[in-house]
């Protein structure tokens, strides 16, 4: 088992049905496991939501969840965290948790694809667009790649390119290498050893699910508060 878990280095490797050209894979399924746990948890927390004091503890718990989301996109795009919120705290979400059920035996996180993280990535790709074009302007926001001149063009092309390949690769480079170290340690090691860095494992994928989405934050706000600095 060990070694089969080694050897796949993605689960998108991991077929459960396919007929013709439609395939289920691990992928999918534990992606829609983690967007299934997602909107049924949060249905279950804002059912009954109170604005007293007495408020249940998931209601407290979320409510601090989202004011530290919200907390660190301020600081990022000068308090216009409200604009921002419902997109990049999705993102954290569904990271943060597609990372932390890696605990859970049998689970693969979806966050070992690299389908999985160019799909993220090229939602934030379309959202740096969008969210500037909604606040310059479509002319004003395409003014920007052709300054200083328009032979800069294709290098700002290039950086949007490439930065959303780091995106890609950042994030599946570290979920996917952690969940082979830890396939090895299980093999070679006594069980106290692999558990420690599954504890740390954990860890990490807060942090990359963090800097994902602070990423992606920065990357929205450079896109946004570019055309107020020209004004200055």
């Amino acid at each position: 088992m060990e070694v089969m878990a080694i050897s796949q280095i993605s689960p998108d490797q991991v077929v459960y049905w396919q007929w013709k050209f439609v395939t289920i894979n691990a992928t999918l399924v534990y992606t829609w496991l983690v967007m299934f746990i997602l909107v049924f948890g949060s249905w279950l927390v804002t059912r009954r939501l109170s604005p007293t004091i007495h408020s249940s503890r998931w209601q407290n718990f979320l409510e601090v969840v989202v004011s530290g989301i919200k907390g660190e996109i301020d600081e990022v795009s000068k308090g216009e965290a409200g604009h921002y919120l419902p997109f990049i705290g999705t993102l954290f979400l569904f990271i943060a948790l597609a990372n932390l059920l890696a605990i859970v035996p049998g689970y693969v996180a979806p966050t070992a694809s690299l389908t999985t993280t160019a799909a993220l990535a090229i939602c934030v790709f379309i959202a740096v667009p969008l969210y500037g074009i909604a606040k310059q302007g479509i002319g004003e926001y395409l003014k920007e790649y052709f300054r200083p001149t328009f032979i800069f063009f294709p290098f700002h092309v290039m950086g949007e390119l490439s930065r959303t390949l780091a995106l890609t690769v950042r994030l599946f480079g570290n979920i996917m290498s952690h969940e082979k170290v830890i396939a090895i340690l299980l093999s070679v090691t006594p069980l106290f050893f692999p558990v420690a860095m599954q504890i740390l494992g954990l860890l990490i994928g807060l942090i990359q699910a963090y800097i994902f989405s602070i990423l992606a934050m920065v990357y929205i706000a450079s896109a946004t508060q570019v055309h107020a600095e020209h004004e200055k």
